[in-house]
């Protein structure tokens, strides 16, 4: 009892300190915090037929669908430029020094694009301010990332365009201007859902392009295949049609690539800070291209791993506090949330958004894709990195070097960061050497860009990948021996049957797509129709013993991770059911009516055949006795209202 005594008492002296230290410090005052003021912080929907959207700041194929997206939802919309090294020159110009690679670029990509417009098209600076926004994506933490809103507005003042509107979609917070506040544009479910299928469609075909273009026959098939894939998608996004669709029709574009995956090609796993690894121009040196170039496969980093994280970090945040001992009223506590719903609302979002992920991914022929277990993720990385520490893209970084080397899934790994990236470089490149000594068989290598020094960067890729290709040819070389094939029969075999072909993939068995393929149609090469059909009706046994061994046990665990949401997910269906349904009937009501009520063009064949006195045909009985019951249906409406 004493000792309980002691920490009640403990806690009171505690809770006494907080209050006094509040005081002390002016925390228990409402502060006026200072704000960047704009000419017109406001975009509302009378200046939508007027205003242009400029949008920028993924990978091509993402700005070009995105661009589409919001055409459909009737927004003008312009997409911006890859960021190329006149963007970094207007960056350094325009910019604060010392900023970090992407600062430069993509700051350096909006002043440009805006100096374009009225230098070359003759727009005044005031029109531009006036009818141009600009929508990008924007975060906080400890990166220069959060301070991307204020070098746009520094370098915009100080290229002339003061007032410029920039709007940030956060990582938390949804879509809001560089001061902070809402925006007019709509943050409802048509612009989410359009935005999603942009983003997801960019994403199957980034990831198909990657893992066909290496093995084509002719050059430039791929890339011709791609432009017209995203042209489906784009129309469909643009013209309010079904992108699945879209997405099966761009399939036969990437059928008809001829490839040979005989050829052992190292596959490059490509991480880092996010825009580093994604951008496709002068902002890395055009790595993917180059990795290709020197005969390599590049396996991409995708915008839907970023959402898992995301995702993760607020599950992980939301389980974390949950224990703790008081209420949490921070922004993001639990004081008064339900904190069921909010872990069944997590649950629900990652369901939905690995669904259309992969219903994208099939439509358009990339199989046996699977996105991270991002649990997984953060066990790999945990005692390496912790997991609180969120700079850039956290434990991710760390953990998937474990894991590319764990489950064989890269030949190289090949990290890429800003020079001086604080959470890349300063943190993640000095555990990655701890790593690589846990693991010494990993080829990891780590390069920063700064906008000059090419030919250092690429030396060094060119280094590690000299290894790479040396690994990719001993896998090739032991799957074919084990075999007991030659890679000119294996080539014969592939000219004659559907291994062959672009969109199929290999089972995952060695790094390489050339060794797993190998793998996959050695037990069939120069084999008879019946003992093929034995290594197929083995394989299908397989198949089936999986399902019900490995695949079951997922699915059971799965649902005993899942079961503790459930009944908050019963409680916010059965809200939400119960508060669409005056609508739902209202709606229901208005449909019956529109069907009753005749059209104009049938009232007035009635008024004509009443006015001529003559009997009506049979078509006009029939719209009078129509009449007359929606006359009637239209009283006992009222009826009914007034008895209520």
């Amino acid at each position: 009892m004493s000792n309980l005594n002691e920490a009640l008492n403990v806690d009171e002296e505690l809770a006494r300190f907080e209050r006094e230290e509040r005081v002390r410090l002016g925390l228990e005052e409402e502060v006026d915090h200072w704000t960047d003021a704009m000419i017109n912080p406001n975009f509302t929907a009378k200046e939508r037929p007027h205003t242009t959207l400029l949008v920028g700041g993924l990978t091509i194929a993402h700005d070009f669908l995105v661009e589409g997206a919001l055409r459909g939802l009737g927004y003008n919309c312009r997409r911006l430029e890859c960021p190329d090294n006149d963007s970094l020159r207007f960056g350094k110009e325009f910019g604060n020094v010392s900023q970090c690679n992407p600062t430069y670029f993509t700051v350096g990509n909006l002043v440009k694009e805006l100096c374009r417009l009225r230098d070359q098209e003759g727009l005044s600076s005031e029109h531009i301010v006036k009818h141009f926004v600009f929508l990008t994506a924007g975060a906080c933490g400890p990166c220069r990332f959060g301070m991307y809103v204020t070098e746009y507005r520094k370098a915009l003042r100080d290229a002339g365009f003061d007032g410029f509107r920039v709007m940030l979609f956060q990582q938390t917070g949804g879509l809001k201007q560089a001061s902070g506040e809402e925006l007019g544009l709509p943050l409802e479910p048509p612009f989410f859902l359009a935005i999603a299928r942009a983003l997801f469609s960019g994403d199957v075909i980034n990831a198909l392009g990657y893992r066909i273009r290496p093995y084509e026959v002719e050059q430039g098939a791929t890339d011709r295949a791609l432009d017209l894939a995203k042209r489906e998608v784009y129309d469909a996004l643009e013209n309010h049609k079904s992108v699945v669709f879209a997405l099966r029709r761009a399939r036969k574009y990437f059928r008809d690539v001829k490839v040979d995956r005989t050829q052992p090609k190292p596959k490059v796993s490509i991480l880092g800070e996010f825009w580093a690894m994604t951008t496709e121009g002068d902002g890395n040196y055009h790595l993917q291209e180059f990795v290709e170039r020197e005969g390599g496969e590049n396996e991409i980093q995708l915008l839907a791993f970023l959402l898992l994280y995301n995702l993760w970090e607020i599950r992980h945040d939301t389980e974390q506090r949950m224990l703790l001992k008081g209420e949490d009223s921070g922004q993001f506590g639990l004081k008064g949330a339900d904190v069921g719903l909010r872990l069944a609302g997590l649950w629900v979002g990652e369901l939905a958004l690995r669904g259309i992920f992969q219903t994208f991914a099939h439509a358009v022929g990339l199989t046996h894709f699977t996105l991270p277990d991002m649990e997984e993720v953060a066990k790999a990385g945990h005692s390496h990195y912790n997991q609180e520490l969120r700079g850039g893209e956290g434990h991710m970084e760390v953990a998937k070097l474990i894991l590319n080397v764990m489950h064989n899934k890269s030949h190289m790994t090949l990290s890429v960061k800003p020079f001086g990236c604080m959470p890349s470089s300063g943190v993640s490149d000095g555990v990655q050497s701890v790593v690589t000594e846990l693991f010494p068989e990993a080829i990891f290598c780590a390069v920063e860009t700064s906008g000059e020094g090419a030919v250092n960067f690429y030396s060094r890729v060119q280094l590690f990948l000299f290894k790479a290709r040396q690994r990719a040819q001993q896998e090739l070389d032991a799957a074919l021996k084990q075999h007991g094939i030659t890679r000119e029969q294996a080539q014969a075999f592939l000219e004659s049957s559907s291994y062959g072909a672009a969109l199929h993939r290999a089972p995952h068995v060695a790094c390489g797509s050339a060794a797993d393929l190998i793998h996959e149609i050695g037990p069939l090469v120069g084999r008879s129709k019946l003992e093929q059909a034995k290594v197929h009706a083995g394989r299908f046994a397989a198949r089936v013993q999986q399902l019900a061994t490995e695949d079951a046990a997922a699915v059971y665990a799965s649902a005993r991770k899942v079961a503790p949401y459930l009944p908050a997910v019963a409680r916010w269906a059965a809200s939400e059911g119960l508060s669409m349904l005056p609508a739902l009937t209202q709606n229901l009501q208005s449909s019956v009516k529109a069907w009753l009520t005749p059209s104009a063009e049938q009232q007035a064949e009635i008024a004509k055949a009443q006015q001529a006195e003559t009997a009506p045909p049979a078509g006009v009985v029939q719209l009078r006795t129509k009449t007359k019951n929606a006359l009637r249906f239209q009283g006992e409406q009222a009826a009914a209202s007034s008895g209520a």
